[in-house]
C-alpha cells in the first residue's frame, strides 16, 4: 500500500513536467520573436536612411573616385580620366542603390553599397551587392 503512494507521487511528478514542458518551449520562441523583429526594424531603419542618404550624396562618388585613382597611378592624366570615368559609374549606381533602398527598405536586408555611407571609408573604392541578407 505504501509502495501504491510513492507511484503516484512519482507519476503525479511526470504529470506535472509534462505539462510544464511546452512553456519552456514557448518562452524561446517569445524571444526568438522578439530577436526577429528588432532584426527587423533595425535593418529596414538602415536601409531607408542609408537610402536616403546615398540618393543625396551620391555625387560625392565623383570626387571620392577620383582620389583613389590618382593614387593608384604615376601617371597623373591617365588617372584623372580613369577615376572621371568610374567616378561617373559609381554615382550613378550609388545614387540608383540609394533609390532602390529606399523603394525596398522594408525588406530586412542590408543596404546596397558597401560601405552604405560614402563617408565611411572615403579611401576604398565602393561595391554594390543587390540584397544581401549577410556582412
Amino acid at each position: 500500500m505504501r509502495n501504491a503512494g510513492i507511484l503516484s507521487m512519482k507519476s503525479k511528478a511526470r504529470f506535472i513536467a509534462l505539462l510544464l514542458l511546452p512553456l519552456l518551449f514557448s518562452f524561446q520562441a517569445r524571444a526568438d520573436d522578439r530577436t526577429a523583429t528588432e532584426v527587423y526594424f533595425a535593418r529596414s531603419g538602415l536601409k531607408l536612411i542609408s537610402g536616403v542618404a546615398n540618393v543625396a550624396t551620391g555625387w560625392m562618388e565623383l570626387p571620392k573616385t577620383i582620389s583613389i585613382w590618382r593614387r593608384k597611378t604615376d601617371d597623373e592624366l591617365v588617372g584623372v580620366t580613369e577615376g572621371v570615368l568610374r567616378g561617373l559609374v559609381h554615382t550613378a549606381s550609388r545614387t540608383a542603390s540609394g533609390a532602390l533602398d529606399l523603394a525596398t527598405f522594408w525588406l530586412p536586408t542590408f543596404p546596397t553599397p558597401n560601405p552604405p555611407f560614402i563617408w565611411e571609408d572615403f579611401s576604398v573604392e565602393s561595391k554594390y551587392y543587390a540584397f544581401r541578407t549577410g556582412e
